[in-house]
């Protein structure tokens, strides 16, 4: 029988039943004052680059929309990173 995983962590490692039982032990064991981080990520969506971003609407038919979430899924990506990509390189052939 194969080991059951529970997703990955920040560096790709399957997170295991073993490692969730450490972290539980760990935590039930309790944490120091200023052990764990201090270091606040902001509200929201991280950031996808140095400038804020906006949010935009396209509408694309059934078909478009079925091909693009086949090639994000082929790369590994989202149907937005798709469409960002398509737009950048058609507004650089323009």
């Amino acid at each position: 029988m194969t080991e059951r995983i529970y997703g990955k962590t920040k560096k790709g490692t399957p997170v295991t039943e073993e490692m969730i039982a450490s972290f539980v032990e760990e935590a039930e064991r309790g944490y120091e004052p200023g052990q764990l981080s201090t270091k606040r990520r902001g509200r929201g969506r991280p950031p996808l680059g140095d400038a804020a971003k906006t949010v935009g609407s396209v509408r694309l038919d059934p078909s478009l929309r079925a091909e693009a979430a086949r090639r994000a899924e082929h790369d590994g990506v989202t149907v937005s990173e798709i469409v960002r990509r398509a737009l950048k390189e058609y507004l650089r052939s323009a």
